[in-house]
């Protein structure tokens, strides 16, 4: 039997619990603020980073894990005589998954498999908590890895946003764009796309959005006894409805709330369902 250790990084976004649960190994990212470094979920949390943002006219910037962090770490496990799992966010949105590939590639090893979710936030988090499962079931490095590419592409995304001034200041929406929803109360709703975030619907209102997400989830089908996971952020209108319809349709799922990087982008206002669709 392998011994195995699963590592990720902090955009997964994983409540303590699941960390705890399964062992995992979180590596953060970093929030810089007012010209100063945070180590996401570690330095700094998500109530006193939205609170830093309302009080600074700097946006924050974000950064990668670099090649040193992840040296560090794999070879500590595998000096332990652990193989290792790696699961990152997607390489169109950060450069971490390129940063282990080369610190892998510095180790010269086979016994690393660093995986690129094509994902972000509890995207990469549904995958991780698959991977964990996997381990359990004390299933062989090279059969994790093929699990999980075989569900990668049927990891689904449908998120509310229900405040777009982060959007709009981290330049992911247009200041006229962002004005015009706001005055009519537009809310953006995303997925994600060949590894990027992407606007699927645009609709007026919290019911409609409401309607667009569980529309989009009833299409698809949440596959039972997988994990999927309810991510949210500050007041919504659309969550506490969101969550009772979920439990109306006896979806399992788990609660999390975004960290600071993602938090970034997000602001206090954001939820909705990622999943594994049936297939």
């Amino acid at each position: 039997m392998e011994k195995i250790k699963l590592i990720t990084d902090s955009t997964s976004d994983l409540p303590d619990y699941i960390i705890e649960k399964y062992n995992i190994e979180v590596l953060p990212l970093f929030v810089i603020i007012d010209k100063k470094t945070y180590r996401d979920g570690i330095d700094i949390k998500l109530p006193e980073l939205l609170e830093k943002m309302e009080n600074t006219s700097e946006f924050p910037a974000t950064a990668q894990v670099n090649p040193e962090m992840f040296m560090k770490c794999y070879k500590r496990y595998l000096d332990e005589g652990y193989k290792i799992i790696s699961i990152h966010i997607s390489s169109k949105m950060s450069g971490t998954y390129q940063s282990a590939c080369v610190a892998k590639n510095m180790l010269e090893t086979d016994d690393i498999v660093i995986i690129d979710s094509l994902n972000v936030t509890s995207g990469l988090g549904v995958m991780v908590i698959k991977a964990a499962q996997l381990i359990e079931k004390n299933l062989g490095l090279a059969e994790i890895e093929k699990e999980i590419k075989r569900i990668q592409p049927h990891v689904k995304t449908k998120l509310e946003f229900s405040s777009l001034k982060n959007l709009v200041r981290g330049g992911r929406l247009s200041k006229t764009a962002g004005t015009i929803a706001n005055i009519l109360g537009i809310r953006i709703i995303i997925n994600v796309k060949d590894g990027q975030m992407a606007v699927s619907d645009k609709v007026r209102g919290s019911k409609k959005a409401l309607k667009s997400m569980l529309d989009y989830i009833d299409k698809k089908g949440v596959k039972q006894g997988e994990p999927a996971i309810l991510l949210h952020v500050g007041n919504t209108e659309v969550l506490d409805p969101l969550r009772q319809e979920l439990i109306n349709r006896k979806i399992e799922f788990i609660e999390s709330e975004v960290g600071c990087v993602v938090g970034v982008h997000s602001g206090a206002g954001a939820c909705g369902l990622f999943f594994i669709e049936k297939f």
